[in-house]
């Protein structure tokens, strides 16, 4: 395992101060706040941590409330909301200087068989045959190398892979809200570290990196790399439909159905490279042009 990916694991390990409260540490992201994803997945462990183990997460809705600060500690305060005989519900606030930064809600389920259908997974090349995240950055003249080791350094626990060009790499015309992902960590997973609840938590992480791409790409801007646009995640929900891992490939189709009014919506799923939906997900941000 890499020292990147280890170092995020450390991230989302937890440190339990009392029953039902928990604090983590924070670190900046691309951007001089804290990583929307990065608090999403530490409240979804703080969650887990009070729900057995034989109970997997199949659901989570959460509310972005205040900007992190990435030299401060967070602190996750859990909700016992309801421990019932299938399902289990736990709310989490997340906690900075005294006051709310994000609120999430998860449920939990004990596994049953039921019935069983899907949306096919759409095409998408072979990931091994696409550029890596160094490879196309280091590629891009018109970035900033500040804003490239930025970028890099975000996403080295994490092998990222663009079908096609990003926002931040071709804009100025518009082009169709929709963009392909490959993901998996940077290393494989085992012993402590590979349980459910972890795979779960790491494609939290990973959710809120490129969500709102399909709405850059719908209006030929570049985003937050190239100044034109400025914004931060609002709401994002998620659902867990099947198992996965986290350190094999899996796609993530985003589109964006429709901006308006300062808001862009981002919606996707999340394919196993065999073909299984594992997740949906569906996000809402702030996206505004600069005045």
């Amino acid at each position: 395992m890499n020292q990147a990916l280890q170092g995020l694991l450390d991230l989302l390990d937890l440190e339990q101060i009392e029953e039902n409260i928990f604090r983590g540490q924070s670190r900046s992201a691309v951007v001089p706040r804290v990583f929307g994803g990065q608090v999403a997945a530490q409240a979804l462990v703080a969650a887990g941590r009070t729900v057995p183990a034989d109970r997997p997460a199949h659901s989570l809705h959460a509310y972005f409330l205040r900007m992190g600060d990435p030299g401060a500690p967070i602190v996750y305060n859990v909700d016992r909301m309801r421990d019932g005989r299938s399902f289990t519900t736990r709310r989490v606030v997340a906690i900075q200087h005294g006051k709310p930064i994000f609120a999430l809600s998860a449920s939990f389920q004990t596994y049953e068989e039921g019935m069983d259908h899907q949306a096919p997974m759409p095409p998408a090349p072979d990931p091994a045959t696409l550029p890596t995240s160094e490879e196309r950055l280091r590629g891009y003249d018109h970035l900033a190398p500040d804003v490239v080791e930025r970028f890099l350094e975000a996403r080295q626990a994490v092998d990222l892979r663009y079908v096609d060009e990003p926002p931040y790499g071709q804009f100025g015309e518009p082009r169709e809200p929709h963009s392909q992902v490959w993901f998996r960590t940077n290393g494989k997973l085992g012993g402590s570290d590979d349980e459910p609840l972890l795979h779960v938590v790491l494609a939290t992480y990973v959710s809120d990196m490129t969500l709102l791409d399909s709405v850059l790409l719908a209006h030929g801007r570049g985003g937050w790399a190239v100044g034109d646009v400025v914004g931060a995640s609002l709401d994002h929900a998620m659902w867990f439909h099947r198992p996965f891992r986290a350190d094999e490939w899996l796609l993530y189709d985003q589109e964006s159905p429709s901006a308006h009014g300062g808001r862009g919506l981002g919606q996707a799923r999340i394919y196993t490279q065999d073909g299984r939906l594992a997740v949906s997900v569906i996000q809402e941000g702030v996206v505004r042009i600069p005045r």
